[in-house]
């Protein structure tokens, strides 16, 4: 385990010397934290709208209070969960693919392979020092997203709020946990550091981009803004009675989505913080009745994915990427 966290410290020291990883976490962390900001004054504006409204009101002498208007805290934050999705993979996949590809460089991997360090010693390592990286971006968007949150959008966060944001906190943590143990695996069984990237990116466009947009372009209620059925003006239930006689369409089309890990990532961020209409205003147990599926094949893909970066990155595998 010393060895492990040996090698881990020399994996962050490395990665803190990398400017570019430098610029690219950092432009990461700033456009999510930008669009909260962004978000969070349109939600102020929004509120002080309301309150100049009802002074008006109160000043004409009338009786009449406007009812509030409906506004929810953490549905600002969808533009950072977005974010995280898309460009938080897609870095995830260069950290993973630079823990391994760096190695013929540094020319330290014979020396360190051939000292009596354990068998796991290596990947677990690398993917400690990923882990690291990944608690303190996530640690650090939590705490200036709420901060923009309640200064900017001077917004009534409550401790259950709190506990969604830290919630969606750990699902971000693992999902791109995910994607950097993935790219490990692919890295360390590429010999060819330019075909690993490659298969990383093509990854990252099927299970992000490609997958998660077919099945959002073949719901029909998407094609609108607000949804089609409510731009005709038809009540949910006749909604429902319609969808009915399109259940195998629909189930293709969710079949779809839900082949991609983005889609399960994003269906449980976007039912824990209440961007999607669904969940607004709901309880975690609510949710949790109807995520706990997404949750639990998150996490098992996660370890999934890190118990085949530990197999796979091997001295051997790595000594012939050198060879």
């Amino acid at each position: 385990m010393r060895s492990a966290w040996v090698i881990a410290y020399r994996e962050l020291t490395a990665l803190r010397r990398d400017r570019l990883i430098l610029v690219l976490v950092g432009f990461l962390m700033g456009a999510s934290l930008l669009s909260v900001i962004i978000a969070a004054a349109a939600y102020h504006a929004d509120l002080d709208a309301y309150r100049s409204y009802v002074e008006q009101l109160k000043a004409s002498g009338s009786a009449t209070t406007p009812a509030a208007p409906q506004l929810f805290a953490l549905q600002q934050l969808r533009g950072a969960v977005e974010y995280l999705e898309i460009l938080g993979a897609l870095l995830a996949i260069v950290l993973g693919y630079s823990a391994i590809a760096s190695e013929p460089h540094r020319r330290t991997l014979p020396l360190l392979a051939s000292r009596p360090i354990g068998r796991f010693a290596i990947p677990a390592g690398k993917l400690l020092s990923l882990a690291i990286v990944w608690l303190a971006v996530v640690v650090v968007l939590i705490v200036t997203t709420t901060l923009a949150l309640l200064i900017v959008g001077t917004a009534p966060l409550t401790a259950s709020d709190l506990g969604r944001i830290l919630l969606t906190g750990v699902v971000s943590w693992l999902y791109l946990m995910l994607w950097s143990a993935g790219s490990v695996t692919i890295t360390s069984l590429t010999r060819n550091p330019a075909t690993a990237l490659v298969l990383g990116i093509v990854a990252w466009l099927a299970f992000v981009l490609i997958l998660p947009q077919i099945g959002d372009t073949m719901d029909p209620d998407n094609q609108l803004p607000g949804g089609l059925f409510a731009t005709l003006g038809i009540p949910k239930d006749q909604e429902t009675a319609v969808l009915a006689h399109f259940s195998s369409y629909d189930a293709i089309r969710n079949g779809l989505e839900v082949t991609s890990i983005t889609k399960h990532f994003e269906r449980l961020t976007f039912a824990l913080l209440g961007i999607k209409n669904t969940y607004t205003g709901q309880s975690l147990s609510f949710v949790w009745h109807d995520m706990q599926g997404y949750a639990l094949v998150l996490v098992l893909a996660t370890a999934a994915m890190i118990c085949l970066a530990f197999v796979t990155t091997t001295r051997r595998t790595l000594l012939r990427r050198t060879s």
